[in-house]
């Protein structure tokens, strides 16, 4: 039987995945596999990149 604390963990990776909050782990573990050369973005970075990017993009929000 698995525990409340084990339970609670899957629950919160898969609001993370949901919500989208798990871009920036997915972000560096792309960066290490594809062996670019220079640093990694800090979080900060990545986050004004990509909000920035959807600005520009909308695609189909409806706002």
């Amino acid at each position: 039987m698995q525990t409340i604390k084990e339970l609670f963990g899957k629950f919160v990776w898969f609001a993370n995945g949901v919500l989208g909050a798990d871009r920036y782990q997915k972000y560096l573990a792309y960066h290490r596999q594809s062996g670019c050369d220079h640093a990694p973005m800090t979080e900060k970075e990545f986050w004004r990149d990509y909000t920035d990017r959807m600005e520009k993009n909308p695609g189909s929000r409806c706002c």
